[in-house]
């Protein structure tokens, strides 16, 4: 369940920075959607070092909260590097799932203060006033389709707790 987490996530970030990528969407799975945007290298780099392309290729369905490099980039420098190191997997892990919901959750299926349960094993809090966020970070492209679920791409990298 992990491993579809991470991939949901990867999928869902690459789908968001590239239209022309995602504008038949709902054709290929999370991951192939992700990788064809072009623009989700870290995302990418972070599912395939966790070893979870597989399950977010998965059947899913998936709903990805897909942070972009943008929001790798404004972690603590050395954060990703770290991460991406083999003995740090668990952890790479933990954070990529979080990203991930079990489920095919559509922007119009949100409402203010929704708590979602995620596949890390923690709740994520949704709001939809003044646009929408999870557990802080801006979503700024919604529902974007893939076969085996959705991606919604955030302007952060959100932590479990």
């Amino acid at each position: 369940m992990f491993r579809r987490t991470f991939l949901s996530l990867t999928s869902a970030a690459l789908i968001a920075s590239g239209c022309a990528a995602y504008s038949d969407g709902h054709s290929k799975d999370i991951v192939d959607t992700a990788v064809g945007a072009g623009s989700f290298t870290t995302l990418v780099a972070a599912v395939q070092a966790a070893g979870l392309v597989d399950t977010l290729k998965g059947d899913g369905p998936f709903t990805v909260f897909a942070p972009t490099d943008e929001a790798f980039a404004a972690l603590p420098a050395g954060t990703v590097e770290n991460l991406l190191k083999p003995e740090n997997k668990d952890q790479l892990t933990a954070i990529l799932t979080y990203h991930v919901v079990a489920g095919k959750v559509m922007s119009t299926d949100l409402s203010n203060n929704m708590m979602a349960t995620t596949v890390q094993g923690g709740d994520v809090k949704i709001m939809t006033e003044g646009g929408v966020t999870v557990n802080g970070a801006n979503v700024v492209t919604a529902d974007i389709a893939a076969s085996n679920g959705v991606i919604h791409v955030i302007d952060a990298v959100i932590l479990p707790k």
